[in-house]
């Protein structure tokens, strides 16, 4: 069974450890100790932390096997994003160039240089290791962001989005950082990704070209990348969609990838999620659900079997699942039925 919990200051090397798995693109899982270093210590902080509206709070799960111990994956959110360091963007628009005498009109693309998520909350690092994927997992890790939003909405802003990794190689090159590189940079896809993780973002400020850029100007190489998500991530903006995420424009400043955006109170999880009291024994129920105590500091979340009584509003759920929860009899959980 793997339970999601807060990430602990002794997770370090099995956070290092995904960061290595994660690969090219993975721009909030860089290979560098400072840095996850220092998001440990902001998610210690954030979650010990009395907080009544967003702010720079960040918050990293993990994602552990109760038999063994390890930890299968890790996931998170920040709060309110761009706040201490400016969170760029993309947004693709159209424009019209007309001449009524010369009976000419033409619609074209632009993408125009931004900061319009400022103060949005960012579901993000989601990653699981290669071999823990399968079954309910995926989804555990994904969703059980969504109990914590519904819960603890306080916590959180009225725009939650997410950026999808954008298409590149296997060596980490990207067809539409070639074009930036070739016509405003000098270093290569890589180079880039790993200074924006690390929070190294002048050199975006001071080199991106500030006016709108005709898509039409680009190489056919990067106008086929834009909005396009890495072959890996398609699983994952999947499940996105079917929680009402959906892309307005905005991509990824360096590989184009799409960010995805929905109102918190839209989110499908969010919005069928519910609350019931627990009942600590063995059952024969076969509906899954994703279950969370309603702890924040000591957020639990599992995919197990459980039974719900409507009329009673209590929902029975195994001893182990109790354990992993850190429940007893007669405490609240939060609850989404799930689907195999």
């Amino acid at each position: 069974m793997l339970v999601i919990r807060p990430i602990r200051a002794s997770d370090f090397d099995a956070l290092m450890l995904c960061a290595e798995e994660s690969g090219h693109g993975f721009t909030s899982l860089p290979v560098d100790a400072d840095l996850l270093q220092g998001r440990i210590n902001n998610s210690l902080e954030s979650f010990a932390k009395h907080v009544t509206s967003p702010g720079m709070e960040g918050y990293l799960m993990v994602a552990e096997d109760t038999e063994t111990g390890e930890v299968a994956g890790t996931t998170g959110i920040e709060a309110a994003i761009g706040l201490d360091n400016p969170f760029y963007s993309y947004h693709l628009t159209k424009v019209v160039h007309s001449s009524r005498k010369l009976n000419v009109h033409n619609i074209v693309e632009v993408l125009t240089f931004g900061n319009n998520y400022t103060g949005a909350t960012e579901i993000c690092t989601l990653f699981l290791r290669p071999e823990f994927r399968g079954g309910l997992n995926g989804k555990l890790l994904s969703k059980c962001r969504f109990l914590m939003l519904a819960e603890f909405p306080e916590r959180f802003a009225d725009v939650v989005f997410a950026e999808m990794r954008g298409v590149s190689d296997d060596d980490g090159n990207s067809p539409f950082w070639q074009w930036l590189k070739d016509n405003f940079f000098s270093i290569d896809f890589t180079l880039a990704d790993y200074l924006t993780g690390i929070g190294a973002k002048g050199f975006i400020a001071d080199l991106m070209p500030k006016l709108p850029i005709y898509v039409s100007l680009l190489s056919e190489e990067a106008r086929a990348v834009i909005g396009q998500v890495h072959p890996k991530t398609r699983p994952a903006l999947r499940l996105l969609e079917k929680e009402g995420f959906s892309c307005r424009g905005y991509v990824d400043i360096f590989d184009a990838g799409p960010t995805v955006e929905c109102l918190r109170h839209n989110i499908e999880s969010v919005r069928h999620s519910f609350n019931a009291t627990a009942s600590v024994r063995e059952h024969s129920s076969a509906q899954h659900y994703l279950i969370s105590n309603t702890d924040f500091a000591g957020f639990r979340a599992t995919a197990a079997k459980a039974a719900l009584d409507p009329e009673t509003n209590h929902v029975v759920i195994a001893p182990e699942v109790a354990e992993a929860l850190q429940v007893k009899d007669g405490d609240r959980l939060r609850l989404i039925a799930m689907e195999e």
